[in-house]
């Protein structure tokens, strides 16, 4: 009965990545199913933990995130949890050899969250090495299977993924961190004076974070390529989507990739890739 237990724990991260994430949720599912619900896993334990923090308002969110944080390390020490979220996750942890530190970076970050709302430059690099690089890495452990010349040879461009995408969420949920959080995330940047200028900086910050990331992508394992590759494509259509938009309007809504769009670009990767054209 423990299989059972275990495939309905990992069913749980499943049903929580396809509720939060559309884009996601589809470069999963063109992952080899090898690699799917390993993933699922770690999305469910990083969108969980994420929660705590931007959305459980009226809550104490510093208990619970502490909780959160020892119910993680004692899943991982035990190999089980009745959480079922931590539960796939100890599991995914001890398969694939992920490392501690990486997981008590990203919680460092998300307690970061709890503490501050502006980010001079060293806890700007700490937030995105803790909330979305290492996320990259331990995915990118999966990947890899063991095979650490590769994690180790392809760490560098994850890093840079997670990055891009990270400084976009930023971008793109400007809005709402600050009219809800009042956080502003960008160094140097005052949102009510948030600049042609300011926006252009940054643009070309994420700009070689993709250029970076793209040389890693070509290099990973082929069960897993298209899917992050999906991912990138994703993010690079929002991104463009943000740069033709006008500073103010950054500010002021939440720009999006339509359903329609992402299907399109699903079909169009997986076209690439069969051709071997990424």
């Amino acid at each position: 009965m423990m299989e059972l237990f275990n495939q309905v724990c990992t069913e749980c991260s499943k049903h929580i990545t396809h509720r939060y994430s559309t884009s996601f949720s589809m470069g999963i599912r063109v992952f080899d199913p090898r690699f799917r619900n390993p993933v699922y896993a770690v999305y469910g334990f990083v969108r969980f933990a994420d929660e705590i923090v931007d959305t459980f308002h009226g809550f104490d969110k510093e208990t619970l995130l502490k909780r959160f944080r020892e119910d993680t390390y004692r899943a991982i020490e035990e190999g089980i949890s009745l959480n079922p979220v931590l539960h796939a996750f100890q599991q995914t942890v001890h398969q694939y050899q992920i490392e501690l530190e990486l997981i008590d970076a990203f919680l460092d970050s998300m307690e970061m969250d709890l503490y501050h709302d502006r980010y001079h430059d060293s806890l700007y690099k700490q937030y995105i090495y803790g909330s979305a690089e290492v996320v990259g890495l331990m995915c990118l452990r999966v990947f890899c299977e063991g095979d650490d010349e590769m994690y180790q040879r392809l760490k560098a461009p994850a890093c840079s993924l997670g990055s891009a995408f990270q400084k976009i969420n930023f971008l793109r949920d400007m809005k709402s961190d600050f009219d809800e959080r009042g956080r502003v995330y960008f160094p140097g940047v005052d949102f009510t004076h948030f600049s042609t200028e300011d926006k252009l900086a940054i643009e070309a910050d994420i700009k070689k974070d993709f250029d970076d990331a793209y040389k890693g992508i070509i290099q990973l394992p082929k069960g897993a390529r298209l899917g992050v590759y999906l991912a990138y494509i994703y993010y690079i259509n929002l991104f463009k989507k943000i740069k033709n938009a006008p500073a103010t309007r950054v500010t002021k809504e939440r720009i999006r990739v339509p359903n329609g769009k992402k299907v399109y670009l699903l079909f169009s990767s997986a076209l690439r890739n069969s051709l071997n054209m990424l």
